[in-house]
């Protein structure tokens, strides 16, 4: 039976003044069957093509807090998954930030979660 998900995209984005963005992972969050998690991925090169001064290390380290969050670990690791998700997909003006969130339906959130990374990330 088909299960209800919500799903973002994780956007890094170098210099917040000129608001161009480049994909860099999706979370994704089923109440139905209890799921939340995130897949990241930096293209060092599309990021540093938007800002060759990019802190390529820092934006790793924002997608890192975002996956430890999502497995349960730190302060927001302990909250209900839903206000995880909600924490997590909260606006922000920093490098790392969330698109709009998304809906859909998915028998497996954790192979849906890898078919987004692959559309919208890879």
């Amino acid at each position: 039976m088909s299960a209800l998900f919500e799903y973002a995209v994780l956007q890094a984005v170098p210099r917040v003044e000129r608001g161009e963005c480049v994909n860099v992972g999706v979370v994704l969050y089923s109440q139905d069957r209890d799921f939340l998690d995130a897949l990241v991925h930096v293209d060092e090169t599309r990021l540093r093509s938007l800002d060759a001064t990019v802190d390529v290390a820092a934006v790793q380290e924002s997608l890192d807090a975002v996956c430890r969050a999502c497995a349960g670990e730190g302060p927001a690791g302990q909250t209900p998954l839903r206000q995880r998700f909600g924490w997590l997909t909260a606006p922000r003006s920093t490098v790392v930030r969330t698109g709009p969130i998304h809906t859909g339906k998915t028998d497996d959130p954790a192979a849906e979660l890898s078919r987004l990374q692959q559309l919208l990330v890879l």
